[in-house]
């Protein structure tokens, strides 16, 4: 087993990418911390890692990624139950509002503002509150989701200049956390999650042509990569922005 006897902390577990990550890294021997600001979706996460595994030990904790007091719980629990963290995966991101997309001449302060805070203030939350505890054990793997739509999207000016920020953040905590901690991102292209029913059949087609591969990804496209990632396996791997994408390949 990949991660026998490793901690993992898991952001955003409710929905489908963290949940799937969630069960993939139980099914390599992870005991884990799963959080999502949704308790139900949380508890059915939950539910199937208990159905799924017999000898990991899984916590979960509601809260919101974005307000840091909130996250004081998830830290002491760790400390107390695990004694340790040794993965982190920041899931928490996306776009709330109902339209996906949005012009530069259109797009209200009110979504920048959510949508920058969406995905970056909760990378930066939990990576101050378990940073610190793999530091002290010289061992870490901390994995965030960017997307491909980093390099700029018409209709996401906002959700990719998000997205740049994350992978940027990757690449400082890289350096600040070196040697002892491996910061990675992995920018996804789109993922058959809930987002997709919120997409024209048309828009969906075109992004399929975009792939070598001729088809969307799906969560266990990212589960396997973020396993990997976390994984002694990437030892030699920091401050890496692996797109997992069909072969879409995102650039600045």
């Amino acid at each position: 087993m990949r991660l026998k006897d490793k901690v993992a902390v898991i952001t955003g577990a409710g929905g489908p990418m963290g949940q799937t990550i969630a069960l993939r890294f139980a099914e390599e021997g992870a005991n884990l911390l799963i959080t999502d600001i949704s308790e139900r979706r949380l508890n059915e996460t939950k539910q199937k890692l208990l159905e799924k595994t017999d000898n990991n030990k899984v916590l979960a904790v509601r809260a919101n990624a974005l307000v840091l007091e909130e996250l004081k719980e998830i830290e002491e629990l760790v400390k107390h139950e695990f004694q340790k963290a040794d993965i982190l995966i920041n899931v928490v991101g996306g776009i709330r509002d109902q339209s996906l997309t949005r012009s530069i001449l259109e797009i209200e302060e009110e979504r920048w503002d959510q949508t920058m805070a969406l995905n970056l203030k909760g990378c930066l939350n939990f990576t101050k509150i378990m940073a610190p505890m793999m530091l002290k054990n010289k061992y870490g793997k901390i994995v965030n989701i960017s997307s491909i739509h980093f390099e700029g999207a018409d209709g996401y000016s906002d959700y990719g200049a998000a997205k740049a920020g994350v992978a940027s953040f990757t690449k400082t905590a890289a350096k600040e956390f070196s040697p002892h901690i491996n910061v990675n991102c992995i920018a996804p292209g789109l993922i058959q999650t809930s987002v997709v029913q919120r997409m024209d059949n048309e828009i969906l087609e075109e992004y399929r042509k975009q792939t070598l591969l001729g088809r969307l990804g799906r969560p266990i496209d990212i589960a396997n990569a973020a396993l990997f990632l976390s994984s002694d396996e990437s030892s030699y791997i920091t401050g890496h922005i692996m797109p997992v994408s069909g072969g879409v390949w995102p650039h600045l």
